[in-house]
């Protein structure tokens, strides 16, 4: 057996018996480094921004998926996608994800009617001027 045969064969075995946070993890790459240092977000944690936490997880969901319809009506293109740990059940699950300055992100706001109240111009002023 030659040497590169058996490093892939030693290689594969070990990526077998890795723990699925690492193996995620290594799927997801430069991705995953993105959205921990918050270059890129989840459609959840705009929604934790905006101090709507408190919608379910399935209301969480249907907002993302007006986002994701609205990315790709103005992309044309899929949006990038990225596997993460759920927040509340810890299972690694596979989302999208997207620049901070997408405007599917507000026009999804705009379009689910649990979240159209988030998108109103008077909920960003009453917020500034309290930042402020």
């Amino acid at each position: 057996m030659i040497a590169t045969a058996k490093l892939r064969r030693r290689t594969q075995t070990a990526a077998r018996t890795t723990v699925k946070a690492l193996f995620c993890r290594a799927l997801s790459g430069q991705i995953a480094a993105d959205v921990a240092a918050g270059s890129l977000l989840r459609t959840g944690d705009v929604l934790d921004r905006l101090g709507a936490s408190d919608l379910k997880d399935g209301y969480q969901s249907w907002y993302g998926k007006h986002v994701k319809k609205a990315h790709v009506a103005a992309n044309g293109t899929e949006p990038v996608r990225c596997w993460v740990q759920h927040r509340t059940s810890g299972k690694w699950i596979h989302v999208h994800v997207y620049n901070p300055f997408d405007i599917a992100l507000y026009i999804g706001l705009a379009t689910y009617k649990r979240t159209a109240h988030l998108a109103q111009p008077a909920f960003y002023q009453a917020a500034y001027t309290e930042a402020a």
